[in-house]
């Protein structure tokens, strides 16, 4: 068979793999955690991944999540809370399955618009307070960074919200967390401000182990209601979850790898805006969003499928003239750009 030389940088996946420990921890696998189930609920914990979650983050082990990925939390979640004819609340210009899912519980999205300026996104939180108290929304669905225009939702914003809106149930995606240049608030104090609060976060973006699916929440002390809908009796993937905990024993490793991401996504910047008529957002994620001339964007895809770069093309309108770029390693992401430069050149 011959082997597949695309490049794929259309999935958001970390292309540096995951740290070298994650990898010994496949070597040094037995036969029993292939055939036998955690035993860890004797010890009153779901398993020694949430119990290490749970001292790292400084909050109860009860208050910790596992799913595959976090797309299923955030399914169980809407499952869990939202009902037929309920309302939840996202953006329109974000990851289309949030909007699949109220429909699978025949639920009804309302959703807000973004604030586009000429090198950002930007959410505007007064406009969704307005559209919270028109609709009653069960639930508000907030991405941060977003997914495509990489953009963030602040601390400060996020406690308007939830002070404002006490009885709705707020999600906060952050699949992306960890590519971004500012200091976070401590998620257990997020979560003690918020008790209707829920955050997701996954192994499969900053950790690279998006083919083990492993994801966590932490949730607010009054959603006790989705810990039991989400609790697994015979645990959770033994592998999976020695994959996740050798992850958090490589910081230097991740830091690292973040550093050249940051390094990139800055060159990716200073060299698409000097092509006319492009303009790329700048973002908090492992990705860059590309706005490309009027009437170029059929011709750069066929362009980049010609030489086997795979890219993320958007079908939605308002993402018509764009292009989600991944950022690979830094020879993938050399390779995008000489391939940008190639393709400018011929216009």
């Amino acid at each position: 068979m011959t082997p597949d030389t695309t490049l794929y940088l259309d999935k958001n996946e970390n292309q540096y793999g995951p740290a070298p420990r994650c990898l010994d921890v496949l070597h040094l696998m037995t036969t029993n955690e292939l055939s036998s189930y955690s035993r860890d609920f004797v010890r009153g914990v779901k398993s020694r991944l949430s119990e290490r979650l749970a001292f790292d983050l400084q909050v109860p082990e009860s208050q910790i999540l596992l799913g595959e990925g976090s797309e299923d939390l955030l399914k169980q979640a809407i499952h869990c809370y939202l009902g037929r004819g309920e309302k939840i609340l996202c953006s329109a210009q974000s990851w289309w399955y949030y909007q699949a899912l109220a429909s699978e519980v025949e639920g009804e999205t309302v959703t807000y618009s973004l604030k586009r300026k000429k090198d950002s996104f930007h959410f505007d939180v007064d406009e969704m307070m307005a559209l919270c108290r028109k609709v009653s929304p069960r639930i508000v669905l907030i991405a941060s960074p977003n997914n495509p225009t990489g953009n963030s939702f602040s601390h400060g914003d996020l406690h308007k919200i939830t002070d404002a809106f006490r009885d709705c149930i707020v999600i906060l995606d952050q699949a992306y967390w960890g590519f971004g240049e500012t200091v976070e608030a401590r998620m257990s104090a997020m979560v003690d401000a918020c008790p209707r609060l829920i955050i997701l976060r996954t192994f499969s973006k900053y950790y690279a182990l998006a083919g083990a699916r492993i994801g966590f929440g932490v949730v607010g002390k009054n959603l006790g209601r989705l810990s039991k809908f989400a609790a697994r009796y015979l645990g959770y993937s033994r592998i999976s979850e020695a994959l996740a905990l050798a992850a958090l024993d490589s910081e230097e490793y991740y830091s690292s790898v973040r550093n050249a991401m940051l390094s990139d996504r800055e060159r990716y910047y200073a060299y698409i805006d000097n092509l006319p008529g492009y303009n790329v957002f700048r973002s908090d994620a492992n990705f860059v969003l590309v706005n490309v001339p009027f009437g170029k964007i059929g011709l750069l895809r066929e362009f980049l499928g010609d030489r086997k770069i795979q890219l993320k093309f958007f079908s939605e309108p308002e993402f018509q003239n764009c292009v989600r770029i991944t950022i690979g390693t830094r020879e993938q992401n050399q390779t995008v750009l000489q391939a940008f430069s190639e393709f400018t050149s011929e216009q």
